[in-house]
C-alpha cells in the first residue's frame, strides 16, 4: 500500500471537513484502516486453510467452508472501506472543480477579481454535495453492517458448524479456525463502524443546524438592513448571485428604480 498517497488523499479531505468529519476520518484510518491491515488480515490468513472437518471424503471439507463462509470478512471489510470512503472524495473534487473556475476567471478578467471568497467554504452546491457524501456513507455503513449480520446469521463465530452439502456422504461436523480471535475482531470493526454511523449522523444534524441557524442570522439582518434603509427593496437591474460567489466586475453596483 502507498501511505503517501493515501495520506495525501485523507489530507485533502480532512482540510475540507468539519469538527465531526475529522472525528470520523480519524476513527476510518486508525481503528479501521490500520487495525484492517497490520492485525486483520493475519487473522484470517489461515481460515481455510484450517478449516478442518471430520471427513476424508474429496470436495466436502471445500463445498462446506463455500457454504458458511460465502464471502470472507476480511474481503467483505476490505469492499466496505473502499464504499464508505470513496464518497468523501466527491468534496474534494467538487472544490478542485470550483478552484479551476476560480483560476480561468481570473485569467480571463485580471488576478485582482474573485469568482469565490473561498472555494472550499460550504455554500451553496459544495454544502449539498458534502450532504450527499454524508448520506452515501451512512447507507453503505449500515448496509454491509446488515450483510454481515445477513450472511453469517450472527457477528459471532460458532466453534463447530454442522454441513450435509453435496458431497458430504452424511452430516458433518466442521471446525472453524480460531472462533474466539475472530469473533473479537468481528466485534471490533463492527463497533467502529458503529461509531462511524453516529459521527455521520451527528455531522449531518450539525450541517443542517448550522444552515438554519445562518439563513435566521441573514433573513434578521436584512431585516434590520430594510429598516435603515427604506429603499432596500427596490428593483436592481443587475442579476442576483450566490452567497458563495463575488459578481464580475463592473455588475456588482446596480441602479434603483423606485
Amino acid at each position: 500500500m502507498d501511505w503517501k498517497f493515501l495520506q495525501g488523499l485523507l489530507s485533502g479531505v480532512n482540510k475540507y471537513s468539519t469538527a465531526f468529519g475529522r472525528i470520523w476520518l480519524s476513527v476510518v484510518f486508525v481503528f479501521r484502516v490500520m487495525v484492517y491491515v497490520v492485525a486483520a488480515e493475519r487473522v484470517w490468513s489461515d481460515d481455510q486453510g484450517h478449516f478442518d472437518c471430520n471427513t476424508r471424503q474429496p470436495g466436502c471439507t471445500n463445498i462446506c467452508y463455500d457454504y458458511f463462509f460465502p464471502i470472507s470478512h476480511i474481503r467483505l471489510w476490505a469492499l466496505q472501506l473502499i464504499f464508505v470512503t470513496c464518497p468523501s472524495f466527491m468534496v474534494v473534487l467538487h472544490v478542485a472543480y470550483r478552484e479551476e473556475r476560480e483560476r480561468k476567471y481570473r485569467a480571463k478578467h485580471g488576478d485582482d477579481t474573485r469568482l469565490y471568497d473561498n472555494p472550499g467554504q460550504k455554500h451553496g452546491g459544495l454544502w449539498w454535495t458534502y450532504l450527499m457524501s454524508l448520506f452515501i456513507k451512512t447507507t453503505f455503513e449500515i448496509t454491509f453492517l446488515y450483510l454481515l449480520h445477513y450472511v453469517y446469521d450472527s457477528f459471532r463465530l460458532p466453534r463447530k458448524v454442522q454441513c450435509d452439502v453435496k458431497p458430504c456422504p452424511n452430516l458433518v461436523d466442521c471446525y472453524i479456525s480460531r472462533p474466539t480471535e475472530k469473533t473479537v475482531f468481528t466485534y471490533f470493526m463492527v463497533g467502529a463502524s458503529v461509531l462511524c454511523v453516529v459521527l455521520n449522523i451527528c455531522e449531518v444534524f450539525y450541517l443542517i443546524a448550522f444552515r438554519v441557524a445562518n439563513l435566521k442570522h441573514r433573513g434578521s439582518a436584512q431585516t434590520s438592513s430594510r429598516r435603515v434603509h427604506p429603499n432596500a427593496d427596490c428593483d436592481m437591474t443587475s442579476p442576483p448571485f450566490f452567497n458563495d460567489a463575488i459578481p464580475p466586475p463592473g455588475g456588482a453596483a446596480g441602479s434603483l428604480h423606485c
